[in-house]
């Protein structure tokens, strides 16, 4: 299980980056109607999804060391990306959807106890 939870917690935060530097320098790539769900300008959401991006770079590093704190906030912040992509599912629903998949596996990866623990 270690294996599928560094997998899909470094491909979780690698998409963040991704979506928020696209965000930032590309306003036009995301196509939104006017009555859809979209609570921000694309240059707010490109920081929004940077800073979420940094902050679950963090969490994994600490992750990775075994910190607990860690598990907790990647758990939190996997959550929030989750239920942020439910406003880009007008956008990019295909990407929404891979990605609320992958924050799911993430979320159930880092709840999952390590091997050896006691409680």
């Amino acid at each position: 299980m270690d294996g599928v939870r560094r997998l899909a917690d470094r491909d979780g935060r690698r998409l963040q980056h991704h979506r928020g530097i696209t965000a930032l320098f590309r306003p036009t790539y995301y196509l939104v109607g006017t009555a859809q769900l979209l609570v921000f300008d694309f240059n707010a959401w490109g920081w929004f999804w940077l800073g979420l991006g940094i902050l679950q770079v963090a969490a994994g590093v600490g992750c990775l060391y075994g910190q607990m704190w860690a598990r907790m906030t990647g758990i939190g912040l996997a959550a929030l990306s989750a239920i942020a992509h439910l406003a880009f599912l007008a956008a990019f629903p295909l990407w929404s959807l891979l990605v609320i998949a992958l924050s799911v596996l993430v979320i159930y990866g880092l709840m999952v106890p390590p091997r050896g623990a006691t409680a």
